[in-house]
């Protein structure tokens, strides 16, 4: 008797441990391209394990690599939902990889900010320009200007991410274009910059590079004003951030829910949490533009460059800067790279 009794015990303790396993499979989102190191997603990551129970593994791909992973795994989805550059999420709705969601505070985001299907929703914005750690410059004067970037000087001082691969790449391609006079019709002036850029020895990686600026390996990057501000206010290190005197462009970051994604029940409390007011909030604490505008407090804002310097960040066509993405890169890919 009392070996049944203990092996019915252990049956049981078996199913319960199945069970707790199962209850935690079915709390798990996947997200493709939340690195931890970039705009504070390892904040909003614990945030959202706190407020709806559902973990979120860090994630490293660039909008590129979680584009190309989705379309790779389309018939077996592994993801459930992805962070992407605004350009990306385009293709990714164009291409079937990503599915229609509304989540909660769907009204509060303006229309050209979201897929009116719901297949992809801004959740906030950054504005390009230059992260400059100043100390390892050793005396060089802070660069003021794209020109400037082109100066002997600053040899072997720059980097910026693969245009070809990484969206903030492709962000600054489309910036200091416009700035000298291109359009996206015409990435002449890009190619012709990055060219000469070239003479610089410039660094290139792939994924985002915030740790090297920090450690002066790279003193000068392209890249988004929320990563200066994080360095210099939540880091204290010696960074400022500069908005071209030639001008630059702001972007949306989006978010989409995977097509088949295998935890949909999942996938919705993540969406849902992004555009929440806590999530906002956080967002615009990590120096973001939250794509709720009334998300981001007056101690927020003073972390910005005045409204003045913001004036020289303008916006183009989003859907006509993905529609021309393809045919950029593989320009870049003949004449630069």
């Amino acid at each position: 008797m009392k070996r049944m009794i203990k092996i019915a015990l252990r049956g049981a303790l078996i199913a319960l441990a199945i069970g707790a396993a199962s209850a935690q499979a079915a709390e798990t989102a996947i997200c493709y391209n939340c690195p931890p190191e970039w705009a504070d997603w390892a904040g909003q990551i614990k945030a959202i394990k706190q407020a709806t129970g559902v973990v979120v593994p860090p994630d490293n791909k660039n909008s590129g690599q979680a584009l190309a992973a989705i379309a790779a795994e389309k018939d077996n989805a592994v993801a459930d939902v992805t962070y992407l550059g605004v350009t990306f999420g385009i293709q990714a709705a164009k291409q079937g990889l990503v599915q229609p969601y509304k989540p909660a505070h769907w009204d509060d985001i303006p229309a050209g900010l979201k897929d009116p299907d719901g297949k992809w929703f801004a959740i906030h914005s950054g504005t390009m320009g230059f992260m400059v750690n100043v100390a390892a410059l050793r005396g060089k004067p802070v660069p003021k200007s794209w020109a400037d970037l082109l100066k002997p000087e600053y040899k072997g001082l720059i980097g910026y991410l693969d245009p070809a691969s990484a969206f903030v790449g492709y962000v600054g391609a489309v910036a200091v274009n416009r700035a000298l006079g291109g359009t996206l019709d015409n990435f002449t002036p890009a190619i012709e910059w990055f060219k000469k850029l070239q003479a610089n020895q410039p660094i290139v990686p792939k994924q985002t590079a915030y740790a090297r600026v920090l450690s002066g390996e790279i003193p000068i990057l392209l890249d988004y004003d929320f990563d200066a501000y994080r360095a210099k206010y939540t880091d204290r290190a010696d960074v400022a951030f500069v908005i071209p005197a030639e001008g630059t462009i702001t972007v949306p970051y989006v978010m989409a829910m995977v097509a088949n994604a295998p935890h949909p029940a999942s996938a919705h409390k993540v969406l849902d949490f992004v555009l929440s007011d806590k999530g906002q909030a956080l967002w615009a604490d990590a120096y973001l533009r939250p794509v709720r505008a009334s998300a981001i407090s007056p101690q927020a804002q003073t972390k910005f460059l005045p409204a003045s310097e913001y004036a020289r960040a303008g916006t183009v066509d989003y859907q006509k800067m993905a529609d021309v993405e393809r045919a950029f890169s593989d320009r870049y890919a003949k004449e630069v790279h």
